[in-house]
């Protein structure tokens, strides 16, 4: 009894954040409390349905039923109709508020992506990758840092990459490095792919749908940052792993020396592939091509002045376009019906929670839509930043993100949550809506690289058998390096608009 005593005790003692529905429905009931006391007002907009500057006027409140409008919120962030007057309900006849193209897409993705896994192409592909390189182990640390975030800038690779923790880091430490340095090349490298996301559908792809623009505004520059900050982490990673090998007692986790080589040499890595077959070879690049295929489909080359056909792609398509591609890959892999169907089921079983979490995180919308407040908030947000520059309201707008991105970790969620209310005020400012689109997926993938609200984060450390306090002291440097390329960057991407 005074074992199982102390035991809850020590548990009534632990804080943990609450996950990413609590606090997105908490916030729905904030709003709703909210509209009873911010007044309501309205913009006028312009032909394309944008606010214009300095037309804010208040009308009369329209405060929520806090009950029943916050639970009926999540189900209009899904499938919510509005009509003419701006009111938004399941009920209503006119045009789609609701993001239920953007959930379909996502568990639509979660299925091409478990279809893809079942096959072993991409798990065979890494495999082979490390054992080409056993004996040049210092170039694995740059060619899979640049693997896994190709994976992250495209897709998102994050859970994913948990798989490949005790296979790098069992072949690190064989070649004289340590379990920090494995952890780094996997978690790093997909992070920065994900800072510096170009057409990753779940980060860049919503947001950009959410701020009205194309997927390919702002490319370049999203480019420019993965290619640097990527060169910044490898560099970080190869800086330290070359100190350990030449003094092992420099390792954040020396004194776990002895121990980690027999774990990791006991059957805890995998296995290294030494055949890749053909036709994984081909399911790789089909893989690859269904991606660029979702990019052709959403870029505007007419407005570009590229003369290629332009296809106007967006999510509808683009969900189509991966049902297909699962099948195909599916055929490839010579799944049968069964296999196939409930691999796509499983996989998009993976990502049911992102969708939930953007229809909860689009009810907040909701309730301040119908409440008319978002417009007051907006006006608000006007004349905080009503005299900043380009580039102060671009560096301001980064700064906001990595607290909501703490709180809110999902990407998706954040997304769903701050860019109808943040990319207006790019209007404001006179900056493209692609800018603040940047500044987002940026400080989402900078804190998601060491915030413990992160399952990949704590993951992946806990099987390198790397203590989280230990991490943060190592790789603080590289976080304030990111920090302050992305400034520089959306200082850049401000003054050339």
């Amino acid at each position: 009894m005074a074992e199982q005593t102390t035991t809850e005790s020590k548990h009534a003692r632990h804080f943990a954040l609450p996950s990413a529905y609590t606090i997105l429905f908490g916030l729905i009931v904030v709003m709703s409390i909210a509209t009873w006391f911010i007044p309501a007002g309205t913009y006028q907009l312009d032909k394309d349905g944008a606010p214009v500057p300095g037309t804010y006027h208040t009308v009369p409140s329209h405060p929520a039923h806090i009950l029943v409008d916050s639970l009926t919120a999540p189900i209009n962030g899904l499938y919510g109709i509005e009509n003419a007057k701006g009111n938004i309900s399941y009920y209503n006849t006119g045009v789609l508020f609701g993001a239920i193209d953007v959930a379909l897409f996502i568990i639509v993705i979660g299925g091409f992506l478990g279809v893809t896994m079942q096959t072993g192409a991409i798990q065979a592909g890494i495999d082979r990758l490390v054992a080409k390189l056993r004996g040049r182990e210092r170039w694995m640390i740059p060619i899979l840092m640049c693997v896994f975030a190709l994976g992250g800038t495209t897709y998102g690779m994050a859970e994913e990459s948990l798989a490949f923790y005790s296979l790098v880091i069992t072949v690190m430490i064989a070649a004289g490095y340590d379990a920090m340095t494995g952890a780094a090349v996997v978690l790093l490298g997909c992070g920065i792919g994900t800072y510096g996301s170009t057409i990753n559908p779940f980060a860049t792809g919503i947001a950009s749908g959410f701020a009205g623009v194309s997927i390919s505004d702002g490319l370049v520059l999203r480019l420019a940052m993965l290619v640097i900050g990527l060169a910044l982490g490898i560099f970080f990673v190869l800086r330290y792993a070359d100190r350990v090998k030449r003094d092992p007692t420099t390792s954040v986790v020396a004194n776990m020396k002895e121990a980690n080589i027999t774990h990791f040499s006991a059957g805890g890595g995998g296995t290294l592939a030494s055949v890749m077959t053909g036709r994984q070879k081909v399911i790789l690049a089909t893989f690859g091509l269904a991606f660029g295929v979702m990019m052709y489909g959403v870029i505007p080359w007419e407005d570009l002045g590229i003369g290629l056909p332009t296809l106007w792609w967006w999510f509808p398509e683009m969900t189509a376009s991966f049902i297909l591609f699962s099948i195909v890959i599916g055929m490839i892999g010579k799944m049968s019906e069964i296999a196939l169907t409930n691999a796509f089921v499983d996989g998009a079983r993976d990502l049911l929670g992102v969708a939930l979490i953007i229809g909860i995180a689009r009810g907040i919308t909701v309730i301040m839509n119908n409440g008319q407040i978002t417009d007051t908030v907006l006006n608000w947000a006007e004349q905080a930043v009503g005299d900043a520059s380009k580039t102060a309201f671009a560096i301001v707008m980064f700064a906001l993100f990595l607290p909501l991105s703490f709180l809110i970790p999902s990407s998706s969620g954040l997304a769903t949550v701050a860019m109808p209310i943040m990319a207006p005020l790019a209007g404001f400012a006179h900056v493209p809506a692609s800018l603040v689109v940047t500044a987002y997926q940026s400080a989402s993938g900078i804190m998601n690289l060491f915030i413990p609200t992160s399952a990949v984060v704590m993951g992946g450390l806990a099987i390198a058998r790397v203590p989280y306090g230990t991490y943060l002291r190592w790789v603080w440097p590289l976080l304030a390096l990111l920090v302050g390329l992305t400034i520089v960057a959306l200082a850049v991407g401000a003054a050339t608009s």
